[in-house]
């Protein structure tokens, strides 16, 4: 039987979510509350099984490292999870807003899980913050647009997150992180890395690579992959003040919808 890349194993250091038991995709969509799970037709019993407890301990880490509750990681029930049916012929993992659907390939790996969430929260959270936004828009593209913000702590945060993403100190230039990607951009002729949402998902993942719990499936390459060799990351002291208001800003969050606050 020829072994997909599900079949490696992924490093990880956090804690024993399942009690070493297995979890089934049911079980991912009890805990997390997701709008609906779907499997595709290919998808073998034994690597439905080795997913199923990769995504479990994967959003587990990721609730751990953000400070929120369930409910944030289905983004309140918004968003479906695909694996190995729906996805882009054109990428192993990819997040669609017209459908809410987070999708990993079966032969996807790991590592792309932390990129593809953050998408789906910057859509999700888009009409939240700003006025007047598309059914597709993405908060993170919305900001930079300078589209009216709607009035809350927790919006005025996220914007604060978005000046310090894309912007100088003094707000009036583009900084290192969005010019190095519109410099790749214009060397291979494309507009994909300076996009705004592709700048925040891959700030985002760096972000959660930079923990001491690490979770390989979650994420990977933010440090030694060819895009991290082109300068297409946050250099550390930009990664660390970005971390800084981000994880405050979820821990607000999910404060507010477990109502702490």
């Amino acid at each position: 039987m020829t072994q997909t890349r599900l079949h490696r194993p992924y490093f990880r250091n956090g804690p024993n979510h399942r009690d070493g038991e297995d979890v089934s995709f049911a079980d991912i969509n009890r805990v997390f509350g997701f709008r609906a799970v779907t499997i595709g037709k290919w998808v073998t019993r034994s690597e439905q099984q080795l997913a199923a407890n990769l995504f479990f301990d994967a959003f587990c880490d990721l609730m751990l490292i953000l400070s929120v509750p369930e409910t944030v990681i289905s983004l309140n029930g918004q968003l479906s999870l695909s694996f190995g049916s729906g996805g882009n012929k054109y990428a192993s993992a990819h997040y669609d807003a017209r459908t809410r659907t987070l999708a990993l390939a079966k032969n996807a790996g790991g590592g792309a899980l932390a990129h593809e969430w953050f998408h789906a929260f910057d859509h999700y959270i888009c009409p939240r913050v700003f006025e007047q936004v598309g059914r597709t828009d993405f908060a993170s593209a919305s900001w930079l647009e300078k589209t009216p913000l709607l009035d809350h702590p927790l919006n005025q945060r996220l914007a604060k997150w978005f000046k310090l993403l894309f912007l100088t100190d003094d707000g009036e230039h583009g900084n290192a992180y969005l010019q190095q990607a519109v410099s790749i951009d214009k060397q291979m002729n494309s507009f994909y890395f300076a996009q705004p949402q592709e700048l925040a998902a891959r700030a985002f993942e760096a972000i959660v690579q930079h923990q001491q719990l690490k979770n390989a499936f979650l994420v990977q390459g933010t440090k030694q992959s060819q895009e991290a060799l082109m300068g297409l990351y946050p250099e550390d002291a930009h990664l660390l003040t970005l971390q800084s208001i981000l994880f405050e800003y979820f821990y607000l969050l999910g404060r507010a919808l477990d109502g702490r606050s």
